[in-house]
């Protein structure tokens, strides 16, 4: 019975991640039903992303869908969307209305290729535009717009599509519309849950490509492989400049690893040097000599590069984490427990976009993630030792992370020892 109900609740998880995805939520009065049986079939009735020309209307609205459960018998059970919804995101402040593929890209997606999932908020729509020029790949775009401000925002979304042939080649937009700001961590987990290859970079909109990361990896087989394996994770070192005047206009930016070199540290430094634990981790006097990938083997749980790894399998980022501070590390801290190791590449490099932030709110908002993220460390480390020992792979290499981070919380160990 409990492998019973095990199955039934995947088949159920399968069948809200698939029936989102498909979604056209901005058709307005189109319902469409979701039907899946325990041998996992589903149908899904809905208006392709295709059919869809641009500009799109921004009078359309969100409409309420209906999930449909079937059972082998052929009886029928209603789920309202924003019962699932509710659901699916019922850590966060209240349930968004949202709006999967509000955009498709109508580019080739390879599946083996690198996404970069990241959220935009409506002042920042020229920074995606000149993103997607530039990277020329796929980007899997969440974009939280404020009830108050929904039909100017929608507008402008709409014109900055419409107007970078970029941006409807290579970009996937999922709309989040709810009057809560800076829920970043949900909106990273939308743009994720969407995105449509194998791997994925949580790339802060900002963050310029000085170098071609994408074919750096791509195009070696090692690296790739390790990749693929789900137990690797690519830092991509980030720079910033230390003028803060400076960092505003990418066009002057260095495009090389010796150029950049030759303006360390004088004008350039590595990001958010006044908080070293953010970054350090990824030893930079090495990188500056590296010309292999080499392992982090110092981490610490503030760490919070930039990254690339394998979708499949990896956690979400915990929702509770509202606004500046932690929420990104968090990400990252439940990533390396799982068992997926961080390694540097040694040509690669980021350059952060400067502009200006709301200092007020962030010193705030960071003072109450820090008393979140200090339960949180506690609990994900009992989380995964418990799924670990249940699953047999305590003694393993897979959970040597877990073992050296977890060590370091008080009565951890003693807590541990009920369980094994």
């Amino acid at each position: 019975m409990k492998e019973l109900n095990s199955g039934l609740a995947k088949v159920f998880k399968y069948a809200i991640v698939v029936n989102l995805a498909l979604t056209v939520l901005y058709a307005s009065n189109q319902f469409y039903t979701v039907g899946v049986s325990q041998n996992v079939k589903s149908a899904v009735q809905a208006r392709s992303a295709e059919e869809v020309s641009i500009p799109i209307p921004i009078t359309k609205t969100f409409a309420e869908h209906q999930f449909v459960w079937t059972t082998a018998d052929g009886r029928s059970t209603d789920i309202p969307e924003g019962h699932v919804v509710s659901k699916l995101f019922s850590d966060t402040l209240g349930t968004p209305k949202i709006m999967p593929f509000f955009f498709r890209a109508e580019g080739v997606v390879n599946a083996q290729d690198i996404t970069i999932a990241t959220l935009v908020t409506g002042d920042r729509f020229p920074v995606l535009s000149r993103l997607a020029s530039h990277y020329q790949g796929p980007i899997s775009a969440a974009i939280h717009i404020n009830d108050n401000d929904k039909d100017d925002i929608l507008k402008q979304l709409r014109d900055a599509y419409a107007a970078n042939p970029d941006m409807q080649k290579h970009v996937d937009v999922h709309v989040i519309l709810d009057r809560y700001e800076r829920q970043f961590n949900m909106w990273r987990n939308i743009a994720k849950l969407f995105m449509r290859t194998d791997f994925l970079t949580m790339l802060d909109v900002d963050f310029y490509l000085c170098t071609d990361f994408r074919n750096s990896i791509l195009s070696n087989r090692d690296i790739l492989a390790k990749l693929g394996s789900g137990n690797t994770a690519l830092v991509i070192p980030a720079f910033e400049y230390v003028n803060h005047k400076d960092g505003f206009d990418s066009s002057r930016f260095p495009r090389n690893k010796r150029d950049l070199l030759e303006i360390i540290p004088d004008k350039i430094d590595m990001f958010h040097k006044l908080w070293s634990r953010g970054h350090g981790s990824t030893n930079y006097s090495r990188w500056h000599d590296a010309e292999e990938i080499y392992k982090v083997d110092e981490y610490n749980h503030s760490y919070e590069p930039y990254i690339v790894f394998k979708k499949d399998e990896s956690p979400w980022c915990d929702e509770r984490f509202i606004g500046y501070g932690a929420n990104k590390a968090a990400c990252l801290y439940e990533l390396y427990l799982s068992g997926v190791d961080y390694y540097v590449l040694p040509n690669d490099f980021l350059i952060h976009q400067n502009h200006d932030y709301p200092e007020k709110e962030r010193t705030r908002e960071r003072r109450y993630n820090r008393k979140i993220y200090d339960n949180f460390r506690e609990e994900v480390c009992l989380r995964y030792a418990r799924r670990f020992i249940a699953d047999g792979i305590w003694n393993t290499s897979k959970a040597d992370n877990l073992k050296s981070q977890c060590s370091k919380i008080r009565n951890f160990g003693k807590t541990l020892e009920f369980l094994l």
